[in-house]
């Protein structure tokens, strides 16, 4: 199970892209990979179409491992935990603080 979700915020950690922040997209997890926004672009060649008449090279952003990101609460970079409530919920929290980031 990833500790990533879709609409995190989370900072790359390692890579090209190594400081920048963005949302997260989308999520492979068979493959263990996110999609960030702004992150890791990019470039197709695409034949023309009825969408895209001219054709052309396209930009976009490409997968990246799971392991090279990290999540952003409260304006700073955190490990993520699961913690069980007494009442039955399973939630994320920040490990470093034990703050709760939201419940699954």
């Amino acid at each position: 199970m990833l500790r990533i979700r879709k609409n995190d915020t989370v900072l790359v950690i390692s890579g090209d892209d190594r400081g920048k922040i963005g949302k997260v997209l989308k999520i492979f997890p068979d493959k263990q990979r996110v999609i960030v926004e702004g992150v890791n672009f990019i470039k197709r060649h695409s034949r023309p179409t009825q969408k895209n008449p001219q054709g052309g090279i396209v930009e976009k952003e490409a997968p990246i491992h799971v392991s090279n990101v990290k999540l952003v609460h409260s304006g700073q970079p955190t490990k993520v935990s699961y913690r069980t409530l007494k009442d039955g919920k399973k939630v994320r929290v920040m490990r470093k603080t034990g703050e709760i980031i939201d419940s699954i």
